[in-house]
């Protein structure tokens, strides 16, 4: 069976195939680099390391492009709030950005390019688009997109641009022709910084967010590629607009394959930062290992929906201790994977699938409980070997499970002061959940007016 992918743009799933044989070209949209990473955007990187892991299992060269957006209006409002440059924080965010990413086991992108590099090939891409008719100019300085213009626009979120309209008027202030007009080129305003001020043929200003993402793509990658992926969110407008963009002044199908994940939801929400309702990756890993933040997250389906719980992710490290504790009653040999070995052959199958981890993952415990019967160090190895695809299980058995055993003194008492802050702040959900975690790991908490004590639970 030959690789089969979900294409958000034809709605189906279909036969991979790439236009240059034997090799991938990927984008996938990567950091708006304010803030730090939360769960969310680690569920879509993990998903997308999976895809280009197996991508390369699959005998696929994979040029992997992965950007930075460090010019941005979320960046500026916050390095002002700070005191500091956009690059002083962009680099500070980017720099804890593949802390967290290589916690995860995320693997670097071929090239990592970043928006604020590209500027003069996106200021190439909208002369482009204004020669052509499809960018017009505003008397506030900026350069929009003229929508009604591209014949294809809506063809990604599957909505004609009279639903896409449902509700909006004309936003005469923005000097817009049409509500679903985009800005290419923001013109300069004085009370923004002079760090985000480009010259230009338009007039000074900045790069509006989707025309980033085209001129880098293009750049990377040619002006007709593989696979272009991010998370569910961005399919409208982003994606959309990156369609309208790159194909309006190429004249090329953009991107062959279009791949989204879902969301990371809390009590059926989705996280974000907009929202507030997220935990940051960082925050998260003070209170499980990233080897069962990334199992939790690579053991549902990347198209599905994810709901985000304290009781998912103790589910998760159970399961990683049965599949570790199967290697630990067999040495693992180092094993070149036999496709045709049956469990091997399901595996296969399973990713071969839109990249079925859900199906790939019960393999991988249907084979643990063969190691578990059979104590063959092949089986245990090809286990591991399996896991190693998904970036899994590839620490030593009796380390990870001595290590899971429970939390040491460190990591108590950073817990504690997180609850003694969550407290201070009247986040008392927050509280209320380290509590309960600490309680899990067999650590109960002692308030008295000198402070907090902890000991074993009984």
């Amino acid at each position: 069976m030959s690789l089969r992918i979900y294409n958000t743009l034809t709605r189906a799933v279909a036969e991979f195939t790439p236009l240059e044989e034997g090799h991938v070209r990927m984008y996938v949209c990567g950091m708006t680099v304010f803030d730090y990473c939360h769960v969310g955007h680690a569920r879509s990187n993990v998903a997308f390391d999976v895809v280009q892991r197996w991508l390369k299992v699959s005998g696929y060269k994979v040029t992997h492009i992965r950007n930075i957006t460090d010019i941005d209006d979320k960046i500026i409002k916050r390095a002002v709030e700070n005191g500091e440059s956009i690059r002083a924080l962009t680099d500070r965010m980017v720099d804890a950005m593949h802390e967290d990413f290589d916690a995860l086991g995320i693997a670097r992108p071929t090239a990592e390019p970043r928006a604020t590099e590209f500027v003069p090939q996106m200021l190439r891409m909208i002369g482009i688009l204004e020669e052509k008719g499809l960018a017009y100019r505003t008397p506030q300085g900026d350069v929009n997109y003229a929508v009604r213009k591209f014949p294809g626009y809506g063809k990604l979120s599957g909505k004609s641009i009279d639903e896409l309209h449902a509700g909006e008027r004309v936003a005469v202030l923005d000097g817009k022709e049409d509500p679903l007009d985009f800005v290419l080129w923001k013109g300069a305003k004085a009370s923004e910084p002079a760090d985000v001020k480009w010259e230009s043929t338009f007039g000074p200003g900045r790069p509006g967010w989707h025309i980033e993402c085209s001129a880098m793509a293009c750049q990377m990658l040619g002006n007709s590629f593989d696979i272009h992926a991010g998370g569910a969110d961005l399919q409208f407008p982003h994606h959309e607009n990156e369609i309208a963009q790159s194909e309006g002044a190429t004249g090329q199908q953009f991107a062959q394959y279009w791949m989204h994940n879902g969301f990371i939801n809390i009590d059926n929400e989705k996280m974000s930062k907009s929202l507030g309702n997220f935990f940051t990756i960082r925050d998260v890993l003070k209170s499980f290992d990233a080897e069962t933040v990334r199992f939790y997250l690579v053991r549902s389906h990347y198209r599905t929906s994810l709901n985000y719980s304290d009781q998912n992710l103790n589910d998760a490290r159970s399961g990683l201790k049965r599949l570790y504790t199967a290697l630990q009653a067999a040495t693992a040999s180092d094993v070149q994977i036999d496709w045709a070995n049956l469990y091997a052959a399901r595996f296969k199958t399973a990713m071969d699938e839109d990249f079925g981890t859900p199906e790939a993952v019960a393999v991988l415990f249907d084979l643990a409980g063969e190691v578990n019967r059979s104590k063959s160090e092949d089986l245990a190895g090809l286990l591991k070997a399996l896991g190693g695809i998904l970036g899994i299980l590839q620490n030593e058995p009796v380390a990870y499970l001595q290590a899971g055993a429970g939390l040491d003194e460190a990591s108590i008492l950073s817990l504690i002061q997180s609850r003694a802050d969550a407290k201070a702040a009247k986040n008392f959900t927050e509280a209320d959940r380290i509590r309960k975690l600490l309680l899990e790991q067999g650590i109960e908490l002692k308030d008295s007016a000198a402070g907090t004590t902890w000991e074993a639970a009984q």
